[in-house]
Parts: C-alpha cells; structure tokens; sequence
C-alpha cells in the first residue's frame, strides 16, 4: 500500500485558524504526511506544527510561475520538503501551443534552480488542462511532453475525469513522470460542488490507484457540503477507504 497524505487545502478555514489544532487532528486520523499550501506564508505553522505531530511534507504547493522561487525553495528545503509542485496556470494559458510551450519553458527553469536546493518541481492540473485540445491531444499531455524529466507530474484525477478523460488511462500513458496523484470523488462538477469522500462518486477510484500504483495518494477537497459538513470526517472517510481497502 502506499503512504497517503492529505492536502492542507483540504482544511483551509481550520489550519487558517488554529494551525497546531489541525494538525493535530490530521495525525489522529491516521495521516504521516500532508502536503502543505502557500509554503512561505505558512512556513512557521509548518516548522513546529509538522515535527510536533510526528508528521513530514514530502510533497508541497506553490506557486512558481512568476513567483519569487528563491524564497520558495529556501523555505522549502528548511522544511523537508522534497518536491514543490505548482497548482495553478489559468485557463486561458492553455489555448495555445505557444503559451503551452512557455509554462513548460518557465518550469524547466524553475527545475534548474530548485536542483541547486536539493528539490525538485512538479505541476498539478485542474480540469481545464485536460478539456483543452491541442492538435486532438489534450494541453495537458502536449505539456507533458515539453518538461524536462526532472519536472515531475502530480495528476488531480478529480480534475483529469471531469475535463473529460479516462484518468486511469492517462496515468498509464504518462507513466513514471507521475509521481503524485490528488485522490477526490464526486459528481464531477467543475465548480468543485459536490465533492464526496474517496469511492463515493464518480472518479473510478480504485482504477486510478491502479494505474499508479508508486505515486503518492494525496487526499484532497476542494469543497465539501456533505451530510454532516465537517471536512475532518470527510478527509477521515477517505483514509478510511484507501486504507481499509489495502490498497
């Protein structure tokens, strides 16, 4: 089985609140890594809160596009963070081969400069990656096939099924490149409504782990508004079927 963690975006409005607390809370549901947001802005949470609760961030979000990336990877490496993973490029950057060639031109820049820091970097899609189309292909693998293979891919299978593509495939294709996944279900909405937790909607969960079975499962949520609404039983539902499915 691999090791799961849980991305802190997930409980937002909590870590916001009281960081330490949520931390807490994360480890008591079983999670030894969590992949933390805004590396810089949450740098002193995370530099007590992540040894005080026996846990580690392997992996991280930030943005790198545009973004002061010494600061990034500074803050990074302090923290243990080995692979810093870039969640966003808006829509409209992905319409065309020119702009699509750029990203990855600015990422492989990036990957060169986080080598100096011992790190490496990656990118996570949302859905608009994957509907957009490039010469019949998806923005997405065109991308992907621009990256220097130290760029490193973390695939939102969420977001991959509801711009339209067969995740499991498409973890298939992209291979070893794949060192992530965000593992979420739902109804597929696009505005991120609906979400439920894992093997509860209408990703094919246990086809997705499948096809990658060395990458790094990351629980996550973008919104929940389930029956209870308490994000903490929902992320715990979700540890509960990864783990208790064995796989």
């Amino acid at each position: 089985m691999s090791v799961l963690s849980v991305q802190l975006y997930s409980v937002r409005d909590a870590f916001a609140a009281d960081p330490a607390d949520t931390l807490r809370r994360l480890a008591a549901i079983g999670f030894t890594q969590v992949e933390p947001y805004g590396v810089v802005e949450n740098a002193e949470a995370l530099r007590t809160g992540l040894p005080a609760n026996g846990l580690s961030a392997p992996t991280a979000h930030a943005q790198l596009v545009g973004a002061d990336q010494p600061a990034v990877f500074a803050t990074a490496a302090e923290l243990g963070i080995g692979l810093v993973i870039d969640p966003f490029v808006p829509p409209e950057r992905w319409q065309d081969a020119a702009d699509i060639a750029a990203t990855a031109e600015a990422l492989n820049a990036a990957a060169k400069l986080a080598a100096e820091h011992g790190l490496r970097v990656g990118y996570h899609n949302h859905w608009w990656e994957l509907r957009s189309r490039i010469d019949g292909r998806s923005a997405f693998e065109v991308f992907a096939e621009q990256l220097d293979p130290a760029v490193a891919l973390e695939v939102d299978t969420y977001w991959a099924t509801a711009g339209g593509e067969d995740a499991p495939a498409l973890l298939r294709r992209l291979g070893d490149r794949v060192r992530a996944i965000h593992v979420k279900d739902g109804g597929l909405a696009t505005d991120a409504t609906g979400q439920v937790p894992a093997g509860q909607g209408r990703v094919p969960v246990a086809e997705v782990l499948a096809a990658a079975p060395d990458a790094l499962r990351v629980v996550e949520f973008d919104a929940y508004s389930g029956p209870a609404g308490d994000i903490f039983e929902a992320v715990a539902a979700s540890h509960a079927f990864l783990t208790g499915a064995g796989r």
